[in-house]
């Protein structure tokens, strides 16, 4: 176990490595970066437009023409790209080796201070999500592979399939058109995550108002998730459900009950359990940015497309450290929690 667990934090720092190099390579190429956009703001064209294609390639600015060339050098020093590509990219690891993200450009704040800042948001919709969908998904799954073939199986599978056909946000704005104010009722608010009286509310009164707020996009965000681990629960209890030993366990009496609870279950369970940590990290970061964009929601999802709309480079590349770290971190405890559900997977080969 202790070499497996050695050699997978080992091969963390080349995937990490080749991340960043990806990102910081292609960077490199878009158009439109800090500089150029200062330029353009000092020529008066405003500080929202970017130069395309045709007006910048490389480190060569054409927007440049008509600045001082000591002005232009002072915005270059500004933002760090005085110094070749490759001394950046170093200089970027060395600050990330020491969890050190920098600063925004935009913000003009600190990087992990705004992650932290953001956090709570994508937090709550995450972890309500999740908790949602699962214990929700997992017994319909068990009672959809009991009853396979039946009406109930039947209805229940057109349901399903009828939302994971409709995309998030197409049913985020589905949900605010009918329950937050649109055309219909108004029981939900259109955005935010607290209402405008929150400090002055009860502790109780603070919760529902949040649960309140959290409705809809949680709603929104649940129906894809839930339809995909509803249907693998269900395959997955009736593929134990027609194997041999079943068969022996009834042959020797076995109550089914007792079946279905000390030996289907538990072997069913083992796929749903390896993927709970990735799922469970996931539902912080993925999915989020249209739903956080229709309801007002100041997260990390809107944060990182703002950053990457912006070109602001160190919260990009400071965002993506942070999730891929987190992603491979999941990843080697979704492993883990396969050789503690299943004692038959053991690591001991892996040193040689």
């Amino acid at each position: 176990m202790f070499y497996y667990l050695l050699k997978r934090v080992l091969l963390m720092f080349p995937t990490l490595l080749g991340v960043l190099l990806a990102t910081f390579v292609v960077i490199q190429f878009v158009p439109g970066g800090p500089v150029e956009q200062v330029l353009y703001e000092l020529k008066g064209r405003g500080s929202g437009e970017v130069a395309g294609p045709a007006q910048s390639s490389g480190s060569f600015y054409q927007g440049a023409k008509g600045v001082d060339a000591e002005k232009l050098a002072e915005i270059k020093a500004l933002y760090g790209f005085d110094k070749p590509a490759h001394v950046r990219f170093l200089e970027m690891l060395g600050r990330f080796a020491r969890f050190d993200l920098g600063e925004s450009w935009f913000h003009h704040a600190d990087v992990w201070t705004l992650i932290k800042s953001k956090l709570p948001v994508s937090m709550s919709i995450g972890l309500s999500s999740f908790f949602l969908a699962y214990l929700i998904a997992v017994p319909l799954g068990v009672a959809k592979a009991v009853r396979h073939g039946s009406r109930f199986d039947l209805v229940t599978t057109l349901i399903i399939l009828a939302g994971y056909a409709i995309p998030s946000f197409v049913l985020g704005v589905v949900l605010l058109v009918l329950f937050g104010g649109g055309s219909f009722w108004q029981l939900f608010p259109l955005r935010g995550l607290t209402s405008d009286n929150w400090a002055h509310l009860s502790l109780m009164g603070k919760l529902m108002d949040y649960l309140w707020h959290l409705a809809l996009p949680v709603l929104a965000m649940t129906v894809g998730s839930f339809a995909s681990l509803t249907m693998l629960t269900k395959n997955t209890f009736l593929e134990e459900i027609r194997k041999q030993y079943v068969m022996t366990a009834r042959a020797k009496g076995l109550s089914e009950r007792r079946i279905f609870w000390k030996h289907i279950f538990r072997n069913a369970l083992i796929p749903l359990l390896v993927g709970l940590p990735e799922a469970f990290l996931a539902a912080f970061f993925t999915g989020s940015i249209l739903i956080e964009t229709l309801f007002s929601l100041d997260g990390l999802g809107l944060l990182s497309y703002e950053s990457i709309l912006r070109r602001d480079y160190p919260v990009v590349l400071g965002a993506l450290y942070f999730f891929t770290l987190l992603g491979l971190v999941g990843k080697l405890v979704s492993d883990l929690c396969y050789a503690l559900v299943d004692p038959r997977v053991g690591f001991e080969g892996a040193k040689h």
